[in-house]
């Protein structure tokens, strides 16, 4: 504690007000920040990007809601940049890596009669396996 000509000073004034959760800058919005904007003047650019370490006077922070509906003074460039802890969203070709690994399993594949690579005796219901991944057959058969 320090002291002063006047008594011991309190290092912090507990308030019910402020909030350590950063708060977006907009005017009446109480919403969590998530991104920083900043303007460079000279570019003629506003710069939106993940939240900024620390709150700085010149930066703002803003919610998701206005983060995407930010937009620029005429004659302005908005840059966004990619925030790299998002998840990416899967490409064509990872959805039809996919696919052909699924129809591959589903292929019948010809094994040797009572081989270990054969299906197992446990499940009578499974025609092949590959991987976690296993061929049943139909209930009627």
């Amino acid at each position: 504690m320090v002291e002063s000509r006047r008594g011991p000073l309190k290092s912090a004034v507990p308030s019910n007000i402020v909030s350590p959760v950063r708060r977006c800058s907009r005017t009446a919005c109480g919403r969590p920040a998530v991104a920083t904007l900043t303007y460079v003047y000279a570019d003629s650019t506003a710069v939106l990007g993940p939240l900024a370490t620390y709150a700085e006077p010149h930066c703002y922070d803003l919610c998701a809601e206005h983060s995407e509906r930010l937009t620029a003074p005429r004659g302005w460039e908005v840059v966004r940049l990619l925030d790299g802890s998002a998840p990416a969203q899967p490409s064509g070709d990872d959805l039809e890596a996919l696919a052909n690994a699924v129809r591959e399993a589903a292929r019948p594949q010809e094994r040797a009669a009572g081989g270990a690579g054969g299906p197992r005796a446990a499940d009578p219901m499974e025609v092949a396996r590959r991987g976690h991944l296993r061929v049943l057959r139909s209930p009627d058969n």
